[in-house]
């Protein structure tokens, strides 16, 4: 199992940012998934516009463990507020396990499914280097704290 344990650092999309003000995402009713995309995707970069899901390039193909669209993570939880007024979003897990061949992967995205909207992306290795999940072994996301406002 190769684990990532609160993958990241997060690197918010500035669209999302400008969306996230202009009401475009309900980030605690919307269903997110996260994609895994290879080092030639246009989605590791903060400045991509559109910052959607259908402007990305070079997410891995449904093959070896992996379903083109990612991994469905839930519905976003907000949580905080009152006196201190921090707001924390989290999600689910995602989780791959390796098949066939395996599969290599750069980068996770995670995007709104609602809106298709772009949230936020990690890379998988801090180095950067692409991470390669042999048949038989699961990677898994554990996503927590994607961002907070205060």
């Amino acid at each position: 199992m190769i684990a990532m344990p609160g993958a990241g650092p997060w690197t918010l999309y500035n669209t999302f940012k400008l969306g996230s003000f202009q009401k475009l995402l309900d980030m605690d009713s919307d269903t997110f998934s996260v994609a895994l995309v290879t080092n030639l995707s246009n989605a590791i970069d903060a400045t991509l516009s559109p910052a959607t899901y259908a402007a990305i390039n070079n997410e891995l193909p449904t093959a070896n463990g992996y379903t083109s669209g990612g991994f469905s993570v839930g519905v976003g939880t907000l949580t905080g507020g009152g006196a201190v007024a921090t707001i924390t979003f989290d999600v689910g897990n995602a989780t791959w396990t390796g098949a066939g061949a395996g599969f290599t992967a750069r980068a996770g995205v995670l995007y709104d499914v609602t809106t298709g909207l772009l949230v936020a992306y990690f890379l998988l290795d801090s180095t950067p280097a692409d991470v390669t999940v042999p048949p038989g072994n699961t990677l898994t996301i554990q996503i927590s704290n994607v961002f907070t406002a205060t």
